[in-house]
């Protein structure tokens, strides 16, 4: 009883006296060392820092916010991923926290690191190799079925991620994913046909696109299946430089046919409107594009084409559409400073062959060309001019939509990756780096707009 009154004392004790620390009278009492501890914890929160949302599709954007800073302190956010091949890319920003401790990637500015000013995904399309890297990367998405993982840490200070002293003061993993849940994915290796065909959740039917790459080959799936996130069935078709597909890799070993049959493929199949099925293509898929509208035989209901000829760069070599090999032009190849190849004046249309150049005027359905204004690989602005005034003499200008972005390169893709300015083209027989072109800012603010624009043009044309 005595030992339980001088208990109740003791805390009486405690409660009326002031909050000041006694170390040496908390010693005394182990019962309360860990109130202690708790109290001098609860001083200042630690720092906090959110992604909002947390998992999303890699064309929606990420709020970032820190919170319980310093007031009027420097902080850097930095951001980290590895590739699927495992390459590390990274990318960091400079802020300046508000007079509450807080700051949003939304709404502050940058004043420093991989991007400059108000750029609420400037963290994610800036990324780059981190030092130390191969050479010539280029970020794509090879398996559309798992995530990007990006840690997202703030750091104490304005510094760069690669100094040795950093803090950690907080972080947050983001997944950045191509594919959103019940979106199902299917291998088409069915008459020749090589490809992988997306379909969006539910019984359809729904409305189509055929997917093309360019002449890097092999096949490639993060368009497509973020088109079928957007509700759209997708075949993504694989012409060159495959396993599955004849012959030698560095030629086009199929033709109008093999085209033609993926087209109605994608027609056929249940879950997929007929009347309702386009072609997108980037690079020489552009010219694939055009050569599927105008002379096979479909009927595709609009196009989209990003920076590609209206000829083929390679001379036609029998009614089939093979090829020669695709260096067979390199009179027409020019070098910089670093003797990077740039590939630019071999689709200018008065070096392409006056029998490869498709037959526009016999276009009948929509079509939207995106040209980057800063293309290296591909003469972009000429071939749109050329297409414009084509259609424009046969009386089909209503069909022509032109988007033109200064300050962007060839690889117009999905919004918030990074862009590549030059890369890894081939290594045998020798190591050959291309030049694309595209400044950071302008070309990211072009994948962004041109991305809402073909959403946009595809649903008014396939979902009529």
């Amino acid at each position: 009883m005595f030992r339980a009154r001088v208990s109740v004392t003791a805390i009486q004790l405690l409660i009326n006296m002031e909050m000041k620390p006694c170390l040496s009278f908390y010693s005394k009492l182990p019962s309360l060392q860990q109130l202690s501890v708790r109290w001098k914890s609860g001083v200042r929160p630690a720092p906090f820092l959110t992604a909002t949302p947390v998992r999303a599709l890699i064309d929606e954007q990420i709020s970032i916010r820190g919170s319980f800073l310093p007031p009027h302190s420097p902080i850097t956010l930095s951001a980290r991923m590895h590739s699927d091949e495992g390459d590390l890319w990274e990318s960091f920003a400079h802020f300046n926290t508000s007079a509450s401790g807080t700051f949003s990637s939304t709404n502050d500015h940058s004043v420093g690191g991989s991007y400059l000013g108000c750029e609420p995904m400037g963290l994610f399309w800036g990324m780059e190799p981190a030092p130390g890297s191969r050479e010539g990367l280029r970020l794509r998405k090879r398996n559309v079925e798992a995530p990007y993982v990006v840690r997202i840490s703030l750091l104490e200070g304005h510094v760069s991620p690669s100094e040795d002293q950093t803090t950690e003061l907080a972080a947050v993993n983001a997944e950045r994913w191509y594919l959103s849940p019940g979106v199902k994915r299917i291998d088409t290796l069915q008459n020749g046909i090589v490809g992988a065909l997306f379909l969006p959740p539910g019984p359809g039917p729904f409305p189509a696109m055929l997917d093309l790459w360019g002449m890097g080959g092999g096949l490639q799936e993060y368009r497509a299946s973020l088109l079928a996130s957007k509700g759209f069935a997708s075949l993504s078709l694989a012409y060159i430089g495959h396993k599955d597909l004849p012959g030698p890799p560095n030629r086009v070993n199929v033709g109008d046919s093999y085209f033609k049959a993926a087209f109605q493929l994608l027609q056929d199949h249940p879950q997929v409107i007929s009347d309702r099925v386009g072609i997108i293509g980037l690079s020489f898929g552009c010219y694939v594009t055009l050569r599927i509208a105008t002379r096979t035989g479909v009927k595709p209901a609009c196009l989209v084409c990003i920076n590609g000829p209206v000829g083929s760069t390679v001379t036609l070599s029998d009614s089939e559409g093979r090829t020669e090999i695709f260096d067979s032009y390199q009179k027409y190849w020019t070098y910089d400073d670093q003797g990077y190849v740039i590939f630019k004046e071999v689709s200018l249309p008065a070096n392409l062959p006056p029998d490869s150049i498709v037959e526009l005027e016999k276009l009948d359905c929509p079509l939207m060309y995106i040209v980057g204004e800063d293309d290296l690989s591909a003469s972009s602005i000429e071939n749109a001019d050329m297409i414009e005034e084509t259609l424009r003499s046969a009386g089909k200008p209503h069909l022509f939509t032109r988007l033109s972005y200064p300050g962007a390169g060839h690889l117009i893709e999905p919004p918030y990756s990074p862009n590549a300015r030059a890369s890894l083209w081939s290594v045998k027989p020798k190591k050959l780096i291309t030049l694309w072109g595209g400044h950071p800012a302008p070309h990211a603010a072009a994948q962004e707009d041109a991305w809402e624009k073909v959403l946009n043009f595809l649903n008014a044309n396939l979902r009529r």
